[in-house]
């Protein structure tokens, strides 16, 4: 199969990840957290996993100029990625402290730091490229990323409203089922992915449903990545013509493998290596 090549436009962070037996309620304090630090952001994940599943990667997104920011533009470029997109803010980097309880489910607070001075007037997103963007970034950035794009793939997390015009440019939607309940304006998107958990998930063409895999078992140490590399093996799979069943077996299948790691940038192997007939 070919190599596609994808432009990811979205936030870059430094994850802090307390581990515990238990999450705390409100107003309690636990005491057993094991402390974890590593890159995260829902651009930087993606962008991370559609290159270790094969693809040639340009991110688009802003860091501070501080000891976070260089230590994570190093990274990119060991991973291969194409960061000449990724700004410079005055801001600090932007950091996400993340609580993680003994079964991987987790709690998340986002500083956005520098995510929030992305300069929409200087993406310099290149003529006719596929674009997987998310909206942990401003309206600004991402209206503008969506004119950009000759392909768009928007993963619609944190929900909210797409801003105007991005919608009617949307080739493939995905969302949870929660995201899927608060924004029903993408129901009938061309293509529309609902991921379901541990249950699987759901393709919908214009609101009919075009394929569905199920979930594949796995041992579960942390859900903060899993998503994110789902959503970059689905647009991988899309962009170099997988059908939509082989496409969805495969994200899920790397999904699968990413909630079996403990890292917000989990470890993945090419993209053809997932999928029932790996």
């Amino acid at each position: 199969m070919p190599s596609p090549s994808l432009t990811v436009v979205g936030a870059i962070n430094v994850d802090l990840t307390a581990r515990v037996d238990r999450a705390p309620a409100a107003g309690e304090t636990v005491a057993d957290g094991v402390l974890q630090r590593g890159p995260g952001g829902k651009g930087a994940n993606q962008a991370v996993a559609a290159a270790r599943l094969g693809a040639a990667v340009r991110l688009v997104g802003a860091v501070g100029d501080d000891l976070d920011g260089r230590g994570i533009r190093t990274q990119l470029a060991a991973e291969g990625i194409d960061a000449s997109g990724v700004q410079t803010a005055s801001a600090a980097t932007g950091t996400a402290l993340i609580v993680v309880d003994a079964t991987g489910e987790n709690s998340i607070v986002v500083c956005p730091g520098a995510n929030a001075e992305i300069d929409a007037t200087l993406l310099r997103i290149e003529p006719d490229s596929a674009v997987l963007l998310q909206l942990e970034v401003s309206d600004a950035v991402v209206i503008a990323a969506a004119r950009a794009s000759s392909f768009l793939a928007v993963n619609a997390a944190p929900a909210r409203p797409l801003p105007p015009g991005v919608l009617e440019k949307c080739d493939v939607v995905i969302v949870n089922e929660t995201e899927y309940a608060q924004l029903p304006e993408v129901h009938d998107v061309p293509l529309l992915c609902v991921t379901l958990g541990a249950a699987g998930a759901r393709l919908y063409r214009y609101g009919e449903l075009a394929a569905s895999a199920p979930g594949l078992a796995s041992t579960v140490v942390n859900t903060v990545g899993a998503g994110d590399a789902f959503c970059a093996a689905l647009v991988c799979g899309l962009l170099r013509g997988d059908s939509d069943e082989t496409a969805l077996v495969r994200a899920c299948a790397v999904g699968a493998a990413a909630v079996a790691d403990s890292a917000s940038q989990p470890r993945l192997s090419h993209l053809d290596t997932y999928g029932a007939d790996a």
